[in-house]
């Protein structure tokens, strides 16, 4: 099983299509809710040095704070999905 985190908002639209996503492709992961203020989002900078979300961290396969959640769907799609090599 992946070993996957990710840091969202609630309500973040960006962050809604990562999870439809994970969901899509049936993956767990570990949610990670940020404060509304970036000044106040110290955890998703010292893991992707940057304070917007979504961020994805997966651990197996050595991604430390991806962002962009175009990026993370990718990135989703072409490990865990259809595009993923077995």
């Amino acid at each position: 099983m992946a070993n996957l985190e990710l840091y969202e908002l609630e309500g973040c639209p960006y962050c809604a299509k990562v999870t439809s996503k994970l969901d899509e492709l049936g993956l767990e992961y570990e949610s990670h809710t940020v404060p509304r203020s970036h000044g106040d989002r110290t955890e998703v900078k010292e893991v992707s040095g940057q304070t917007g979300v979504p961020v994805l961290v997966d651990e197996d396969n050595g991604v430390e704070g991806m962002a962009e959640s175009d990026d993370i769907v990718e990135y989703l799609e072409s490990t865990y999905g259809n595009g993923a090599s077995a």
